[in-house]
């Protein structure tokens, strides 16, 4: 089936999200499954999956089976990366003290879990900052820098933050205070480059790595690399182990995939094989939190994702804010289930602030009217730690850019968080508001950003982003589409068809998990579920087979109150389906994605 406007899949121009549905493959990819199947003998699906990202067809084999060695970047080609790791070796044999100085995410804290873990490898026990997420704000300040100069550090190594902090580091760099920034953040070109000890950053203009798509728990992996062989240069385990950053390969992992990094290249396979450390990890504070969230190996990209990232996070969010990194370090069998049992409350603390945040940002939104192209919402006294969640959920909900903004109530004060779709570089946008002045300060990647202003910006800020990227935001929410990869049929998707797509995992950004439609489909039994999700059974029109399946959110989805009617009414599915291990279960579910009334589609469509 075609990509073309004239023929939408199922004949769905208009699902109950507002998308219209399209066959990820083109018609010229069918030639190109069949010699996948041919040459790797896979089946036929996995063919299909194969043709419709973009894999050629001598790179099928490495696609399926990523290995570290056949894409490890050479550390060399960073920027600074060899001297950042000269600096870092020479303040450890000189007995210097050291502080990593970490962001409040996943991010932040898996990459400062894995370097203070090699320096601890080393016989350096490295301290560790991270900021108060409502009382600091985003990256070091210099109050920080203050802080660890008047506590003795000698070098201060930033992880996931500090690339555009100009003011803090040329503070720090008149105290005498060294700093080596390790960030993977944009860096504007047209602004002078910060003052550091070093600065590893793929995304710093003058970087030719082509590493850009790296997380920062990416760019410290291969800093450690650059650490052993400098190590090993420097004859350092002549009388000791080499650090093993092997076993450090499922927290890289896990800050990869939470930083929504693109899974191509270097990061697939460094996601496929820390994957397969977690699955097997002896690490206490994954061990610990994986029995917090009732989970089970073997670990996947949905559980990184969806289950253990949103616990480390909670810290930042709500609670203590280096709960995360503190976990994720220690090897305390004890302490980690007492951190991670933290976390579990904040997590579910963080879920109920989080949903009175949306609904107060929904009904403002939708008291202004839906209609902008880009979506800026502002309140008095919401939470700031779940101001990117909220973000999130409303431009998956409207299909634009959304920032949210939290305003403190007595000083006016705002901190916001944006959420992009794909073609709107709203990291960019953001930065660019902030050097012309529109808000204080600000920037990010192209799909996400943050940012700091005063509640008579909000306007003005709102006004700019429209402006500069609404005729972007238009065009890019105007195609937007959900992409099939396939027609299924309940009885066709068993077990066996779940094991064999796995072999194209890790999914993720840039390998999206392959998403089915199943067509003339009625809802048997359904119930709703707390939090808004619903859980159905699925029953073929036409044979009777049928599958279990659930949608998250399906409240906000507008989802909700179809599947729970149950009216025999016929409905098109699309989802994605998961392989159900719980508690020695051997069985497939369906994650639903979207659903369209087939009326609807029909009249709408052929």
């Amino acid at each position: 089936m075609g990509d073309n406007p004239i023929t939408p899949f199922l004949g769905v121009t208009r699902s109950l999200s507002g998308k219209v549905w399209r066959a990820r493959s083109k018609d010229a990819d069918e030639a190109l499954a069949r010699r996948f199947c041919q040459h790797l003998d896979v089946p036929e699906a996995l063919g299909q999956v194969l043709a419709s990202r973009g894999v050629q067809i001598e790179d099928g084999a490495q696609f399926l089976n990523p290995k570290l060695r056949d894409s490890f970047p050479d550390p060399s080609s960073f920027k600074d990366m060899d001297k950042a790791a000269g600096l870092i070796l020479d303040a450890v044999s000189e007995g210097q003290s050291i502080s990593v100085f970490a962001d409040y995410d996943v991010d932040g804290a898996t990459s400062s879990s894995m370097l203070r873990r090699w320096l601890r490898d080393m016989g350096c026990e490295a301290g560790l900052y991270v900021p108060d997420r409502i009382k600091e704000g985003y990256g070091p300040t210099v109050g920080a820098f203050e802080t660890l100069k008047s506590q003795g550090v000698d070098l201060v190594i930033t992880v996931d933050c500090g690339a555009v902090s100009t003011e803090p580091l040329s503070a720090a760099q008149g105290m005498g205070l060294r700093v080596i920034v390790l960030d993977h953040h944009l860096m504007p070109a047209d602004t002078p480059m910060p003052p550091t000890a070093a600065l590893v950053n793929p995304n710093r203009p003058d970087d030719t790595s082509g590493q850009g798509i790296l997380a920062a728990a990416g760019v410290v992996f291969v800093l450690l690399a650059a650490l052993n062989r400098e190590g090993r240069a420097r004859g350092l385990f002549a009388n000791r182990d080499e650090p093993d950053l092997m076993a450090l390969a499922d927290i890289a992992a896990l800050g990869t995939i939470c930083d929504v990094a693109s899974l191509t290249g270097f990061n697939r396979a460094l996601v496929a094989q820390g994957l397969k450390v977690m699955s097997g990890t002896r690490h206490a504070g994954i061990l610990a939190l994986a029995e917090a969230a009732n989970a089970e190996p073997p670990y996947g990209t949905y559980h990184a994702g969806f289950v253990l990232g949103p616990r480390i996070n909670a810290g930042g969010r709500v609670g203590e804010a280096d709960l995360g990194a503190r976990l994720l370090y220690s090897d305390d069998p004890a302490e980690c289930i007492a951190i991670s049992a933290s976390l579990d409350r904040y997590n579910a603390e963080r879920r109920d602030i989080e949903q009175a945040v949306q609904e107060e940002a929904l009904r403002a939104i939708e008291a202004r009217g839906a209609g902008d192209a880009v979506i800026v919402v502002a309140g008095k006294g919401w939470h700031p730690g779940v101001i990117g969640i909220v973000s999130g959920r409303i431009k998956e909900r409207y299909g634009v850019p959304s920032i949210v903004i939290a305003l403190d109530p007595k000083t006016g004060e705002g901190k916001g968080s944006g959420r992009s779709i794909t073609g709107v570089n709203l990291g960019e946008a953001i930065g660019a508001a902030a050097r012309a002045g529109v808000i204080e300060k600000g920037g990010g990647h192209a799909m996400a950003g943050g940012l700091s202003l005063h509640a008579e910006q909000v306007d003005g800020f709102r006004s700019y982003l429209i402006k500069t990227i609404g005729e972007d935001a238009k065009q890019a929410a105007a195609g937007r589409a959900l992409k099939i990869d396939a027609l299924m049929s309940a009885r066709g998707a068993d077990r066996a068809f779940v094991d064999e797509l796995q072999q194209a995992a890790p999914f993720g950004m840039g390998n999206p998990e392959p998403l089915f439609a199943f067509g003339h489909m009625r809802v048997r039994w359904a119930q709703a579920l707390k939090g808004g999700h619903v859980r159905c059974t699925l029953e073929d029109a036409n044979g009777g087979a049928s599958i279990s399946g659930i949608a998250f959110r399906a409240e906000d989805n507008g989802f909700a109150q179809t599947l729970l009617a149950q009216d025999g009414r016929m409905v098109h599915i699309a989802g994605k389906l998961k392989a159900d291990n719980y508690r020695g279960r051997n069985s497939v579910d369906l994650r639903i994605e979207d659903v369209a009334i087939t009326d609807e589609a029909e009249n709408d469509g052929m």
